[in-house]
């Protein structure tokens, strides 16, 4: 009997999720050759992991109650408690964390005497963690719903892996719709996702969509009050360097809030020429830290850290070039202090030398000036595959 067309149209139709399926799994397996992840298909929890949520808040009321119900509800599979560390806030925080506490059993709270500020605060919320895994989520911010369940999955099925990350999603007033149901897992050694990060030179985790194992953290130590803008990085950096690392395929763990009290925004001037240069000097000494410290052991440190070191001057020479076919005007100053922290003036000063000529004079090369459009043009479109290889993988 021939078959309705209703049916072929299903046939059809799954025919073409199980090729798109397969095409973009040969896709990551591409992407991944150079740092050598391992994807590996999911699987169920065997056991109920403790896990333990430090949630730090400094004026963040009017959003703690919803962030405690994002790690509270729709997770399961796994037994939490809620850490609220409050540092001293001047809102009305401490009472809306006490009366969630007097609500959930699970929850319980630490005020601060005095304003710590975020570095120590962050870091006694983790001293207070009592599960086998934990994760830090500013009060501001959300876990998407199964994230707590889908990371402990990783952690509990590869012991080797000390921090497990995915997707983030950025939000104003409400979260977006969000992707929920992954297609694997990837898990790399940690000296090959230290090397990725040395070649890319950035961060390519928010914070919130990260989930750590207590015990690697125990072992490695809290963040560091001399980064306190890059001290996430550094974390992860650190981490890699001691551990394995695991990617959630598919799927977005957390949403990262975006909004004029932004701590990024606020203290580090993200968004600016000037933030951009707070960013560089705090990620390279993220690098130097780590790759100097912690992992001075690791096979071919002095290379690890001399790729950093290249790799953050290209992103200097390359953000100058930008911002010059932008707007033709700059400040040279913040460029040649960065090269002189580099010890790199013969190649980098002399190109940061030239455009400060070029801008002193008032002068646009005509016959260079294209070259540079180029260059900028090519800056910009690396920056975006960036992002978009981050989403797909996580490096």
């Amino acid at each position: 009997m021939p078959r309705s067309a209703a049916r072929c149209e299903r046939d059809f139709a799954t025919g073409g999720a199980i090729l798109k399926r397969g095409m973009q799994a040969l896709l990551n397996r591409a992407l991944l050759l150079r740092t050598r992840g391992r994807i590996k298909p999911i699987r169920p929890m065997e056991s109920v992991p403790f896990i333990s949520v430090v949630i730090p808040c400094y004026n963040y009321g009017k959003y703690l109650r919803r962030c405690i119900s994002s790690v509270t509800q729709n997770q399961p599979g796994v037994k939490i408690e809620v850490i609220i560390v409050d540092d001293k806030s001047t809102d009305d925080s401490l009472d809306v964390a006490l009366r969630i506490a007097a609500e959930d059993s699970r929850v319980k709270v630490i005020p601060n005497e005095v304003n710590k500020g975020h570095i120590e605060t962050y870091n006694s919320g983790l001293a207070a963690a009592s599960g086998e895994f934990v994760i830090l989520l500013s009060a501001d911010d959300l876990v998407t719903p199964g994230a707590l369940t889908r990371a402990a999955a990783l952690l509990v099925a590869e012991e080797s892996v000390g921090m497990v990350y995915g997707g983030v999603v950025q939000f104003g007033s409400e979260p977006p719709p969000c992707r929920t149901a992954g297609n694997g897992w990837i898990v790399w050694p940690g000296l090959n996702w230290l090397q990725a990060r040395c070649r890319s030179g950035y961060n390519v985790i928010a914070s919130p969509e990260v989930m750590m194992r207590t015990s690697v953290l125990s072992t490695t130590g809290g963040y560091r009050s001399d980064l306190p803008h890059a001290g996430d990085f550094e974390m992860w950096l650190r981490t890699a360097s001691v551990s394995d690392v695991g990617f959630l395929l598919g799927v977005d763990q957390a949403f990262y809030r975006i909004h004029d009290f932004n701590m990024h925004k606020k203290d580090f001037k993200s968004g600016t020429d000037h933030g951009y240069f707070i960013d560089l000097r705090q990620r390279w000494k993220a690098f130097d830290t780590v790759l100097s410290g912690v992992g001075r052991h690791l096979r071919d440190s002095g290379r690890l850290i001399k790729t950093a070191r290249l790799t953050m001057m290209r992103h200097v020479l390359g953000h100058a070039n930008y911002v010059h076919v932008r707007t033709h005007a700059f400040s040279t100053e913040q460029f040649e202090l960065f090269s002189q922290e580099f010890g790199l003036n013969d190649n980098l000063g002399r190109v940061v030398r030239s455009l400060a000529r070029r801008k002193r004079k008032k002068l646009v090369l005509i016959l260079l000036y294209p070259v540079l459009v180029i260059l900028a043009v090519m800056w910009r479109a690396e920056e975006l595959a960036r992002r978009w290889k981050r989403r797909r993988i996580g490096i």
